[in-house]
């Protein structure tokens, strides 16, 4: 491999030569060969959005010329294209700061400015009016907005979408109701799925309740919140520059002390993503259970056939992507754990868990944006409700008994159910047996229709 030397304030490192990083980045790839996962690409883009806005902060406060802060958002946009993600190679598993990865973005920059002719120094171009202790956490909180805007809330729109299609769809099919796993009184199909559709809805009100403190950024704040080498004003001409960049609504938070040692802003979208999960698990179930059979279980839902369901029975198909989505709500809630136990680690004037916090975020952000997307096109488009095993449960069920007791009592209708079960016969067949009502009375009151 041909190599060059490099250097930092610790001395020279031979370098691969047909890389763009510097001497820190070649260190931390020697010195945490940890696990493997990189960097999330999100944190990578929200690192080039930062510098750049910084880049035209500094050059309006003097700190930058034109053409070196032209020369900066250059490469920024670049890395944001996706052009230059070979050069982002440093794992999760590094300084809990993100120093590393700071000065991995800062040095790559550097190297293609100057190959274009533009030199700067990684530190005091690249990074000026900076520390890694406000840069990562603000590209921290840039990588949660945009991916809750940008992937999650999207994804969620359309599935809320489908299941507003299957709704309106079957306007008028009841099927029975069950609570505790046990028959209950009869609903509209359409109603459970109004439902299903909430579920998806009502988490992407709580997360976008959350945006607004995800967009506080801790820039300016500099090594531990006093905004040490920083000019005056940087904070909001940064977040300016990011609106612009963005479209999102950045703002400096005004505590930097808070901003560099707290991720509770973190902590709080994250219990948004999970209640979406813990949603979508229930939806799944619901929907795997409902399609359960084709012949001995509740069989009351078709759901698409997308694969061979076993390497030895033939012609099972399984209910995979309710698998999948329920696996992804399992894998989003445990990454709730772990972003609330690196939250509360902030210690004296900062948290250096910023790294495994942002893995974790962004790993459930993607996670659940391609789930509920799968889940969308490969199942719930292609739901179609079993009308005849609907009204087959429904007519067999004994709690169509619950609309009798205005009339006979609480517990006279207690006992039509239990004669009923105990010998096998219908609803209508106790009450008349118990000389409760008419037959003409019961086919007059038991109603499914009026009973939604």
């Amino acid at each position: 491999m041909n190599t060059r030397m490099e250097h930092d304030t610790m001395g020279q490192i031979a370098v691969p030569a047909e890389h763009h990083w510097g001497a820190q980045t070649q260190r931390s790839i020697e010195h945490f060969q940890i696990g493997g996962q990189r960097q999330p690409k999100e944190i990578i883009k929200a690192f080039a959005y930062l510098k750049e806005a910084c880049a035209m902060a500094n050059a309006a406060a003097g700190k930058l010329t034109g053409p070196q802060a032209d020369a900066i958002a250059a490469v920024c946009r670049e890395i944001r294209a996706g052009r230059w993600e070979a050069e982002f190679p440093l794992v999760v598993w590094q300084t809990g700061s993100g120093t590393q990865t700071n000065m991995n973005v800062n040095e790559v920059i550097a190297h293609l400015t100057a190959e274009r002719g533009v030199p700067l120094h990684p530190n005091d171009h690249v990074n000026a009016s900076q520390s890694s202790n406000d840069t990562f956490p603000s590209a921290l909180h840039i990588a949660a907005a945009l991916s809750v805007t940008e992937q999650v809330l999207p994804a969620a729109e359309r599935l809320e979408a489908a299941f507003r299609r299957l709704e309106e769809a079957y306007p008028e099919l009841i099927r029975i109701g069950r609570t505790h796993l046990q028959d209950a009184t009869p609903l509209k199909f359409s109603q459970e799925v109004s439902g299903w559709r909430e579920l998806v809805a009502a988490p992407c009100r709580m997360l976008r309740l959350a945006l607004p403190e995800l967009e506080r950024l801790a820039i300016g704040g500099t090594a531990v919140g006093t905004g040490l080498n920083a000019p005056a004003g940087y904070d909001y001409a940064v977040c300016g520059e990011l609106r612009r960049l963005t479209g999102l609504d950045f703002l400096p938070d005004e505590n930097k002390f808070h901003a560099l040692t707290s991720k509770d802003a973190l902590v709080f979208a994250h219990g948004a993503l999970k209640a979406l999960a813990a949603n979508l698990m229930k939806i799944a179930n619901d929907i795997r259970w409902e399609a359960s059979g084709p012949r001995c279980g509740m069989g009351e839902l078709s759901i698409p056939e997308n694969e061979p369901g076993s390497s030895i029975m033939p012609g099972k198909v399984n209910p995979t992507q309710c698998e999948a989505v329920t696996m992804v709500a399992v894998q989003v809630i445990a990454n709730d754990t772990a972003i609330g136990m690196a939250a509360s680690q902030g210690n004296f004037q900062l948290n250096v868990f910023l790294p495994v916090s942002a893995y974790n975020f962004l790993l459930s952000t993607q996670l659940l944006a391609d789930a509920m997307d799968s889940f969308r096109r490969h199942c719930v488009d292609g739901i179609i409700p079993n009308a005849e095993r609907m009204r087959e449960n429904l007519n067999h069920s004994l709690m169509l008994v619950t609309c009798l007791t205005p009339r006979i009592g609480y517990e006279a209708a207690a006992m039509c159910a239990k004669k009923a079960l105990a010998d096998g016969t219908t609803l209508k067949d106790a009450v008349l047996a118990l000389g409760l009502l008419t037959a003409q009375e019961f086919d007059e009151i038991v109603r499914p229709e009026t009973m939604v």
